[in-house]
């Protein structure tokens, strides 16, 4: 077993800042090739108050910020324009990043791909739903309106 410092959150596993023990192929095949993670050391526990510190900084202030954009995200349809075929099937998929894209290009506020989960491949044109994680606590559901263009 491989003992860790998360420098993003993982989902599943834990959140920035945070020392898990993982196998030492998750750590070796995923985990550090994509600096997701730092091998633990002494001199690397000092690293996890500021990863905290920036963590913190980068979430949203209070929980009440967080209950407000969530009302905002669940209130009305997010429109994303993508490139897509004659039968309305996609030229690709649509990922976290889109969809974090038209969220903020909608006037709802800016979030961070990484708090994006899309429970199914979008690969065709319709209606679907994202959820976002925005706090520890909140999540919203974003009704997704994937619709032909360019």
């Amino acid at each position: 077993m491989a003992k860790l410092i998360l420098t993003h959150e993982v989902t599943g596993l834990g959140a920035a800042g945070d020392v898990v023990e993982v196998k030492d192929g998750y750590a070796r095949n995923y985990l550090l090739p994509r600096n997701f993670a730092l091998t633990w050391s002494k001199g690397g526990e000092k690293q996890v108050e500021s990863i905290k510190a920036a963590r913190a900084a980068r979430e949203h202030a209070s929980l009440e910020d967080a209950q407000k954009q969530a009302a905002a995200l669940s209130s009305k349809p997010v429109k994303l324009v993508v490139k897509a075929g004659e039968t309305g099937r996609l030229f690709g998929t649509v990922k976290q990043g889109d969809v974090a894209d038209a969220v903020e290009a909608a006037g709802l506020g800016r979030i961070d791909k990484r708090k994006v989960e899309l429970p199914t491949h979008i690969k065709s044109v319709g209606s679907y739903q994202a959820n976002v994680r925005l706090h520890e606590d909140v999540a919203a559901v974003i009704e997704l309106d994937v619709v032909a263009g360019k």
